[in-house]
């Protein structure tokens, strides 16, 4: 059995890797730690993470063929905020960038979807506070999301790091 924590970091094939880091670290502020030439590659961090990169960026070049949606193969990644305030930024900063494709609620969790210019798709989300999942603990609804309501309701509340500090990740038991 694997024991899986938390998704530690992902790694996406893109067309044009400088178009690709301009996106992630004008839309989600990610820091670029690394660069490898000889693949072609940019690592990335988010502001605040303990990872080494959050993202891993390997451009193909401008002939790469894209993915199709609906072929198999990854639909998105979901990068969790700690608050509702952070993925209220969020859609503007995606708004911003021209990646902005959507929201919804899903119970438990409150979502903004959007993609980058290869059309890698992804999920910004917030987690409600583990108590008042309710209903939702073993639900999967997909309903419209009315971001300014759960900002109303919700603002200020932390849950991301609340996580943090109940699965402690395994270097600060060292």
């Amino acid at each position: 059995m694997i024991a899986v924590r938390r998704l530690n970091h992902a790694v996406l094939f893109v067309s044009d890797l400088d178009r690709a880091v301009a996106f992630y670290t004008e839309a989600f502020s990610f820091e670029v730690i690394a660069r490898e030439p000889r693949a072609n590659a940019a690592f990335l961090r988010a502001k605040g993470s303990n990872n080494h990169h959050d993202l891993g960026l390997f451009g193909l070049g401008p002939g790469a063929e894209a993915q199709r949606r609906g072929q198999i193969g990854l639909y998105h990644l979901a990068w969790q905020v700690d608050t509702i305030d952070d993925l209220a930024g969020a859609l503007e900063s995606l708004q911003a960038a021209g990646g902005y494709t959507g929201r919804s609620s899903h119970g438990a969790t409150k979502s903004i979807y959007g993609q980058d210019p290869d059309g890698n798709q992804f999920e910004v989300m917030w987690m409600l506070p583990r108590e008042e999942w309710g209903a939702y603990e073993q639900s999967a609804t997909v309903d419209p999301l009315d971001l300014e309501a759960e900002v109303s309701r919700w603002s200020g509340v932390r849950t991301a790091s609340q996580a943090a500090e109940v699965y402690p990740s395994s270097s600060s038991k060292r």
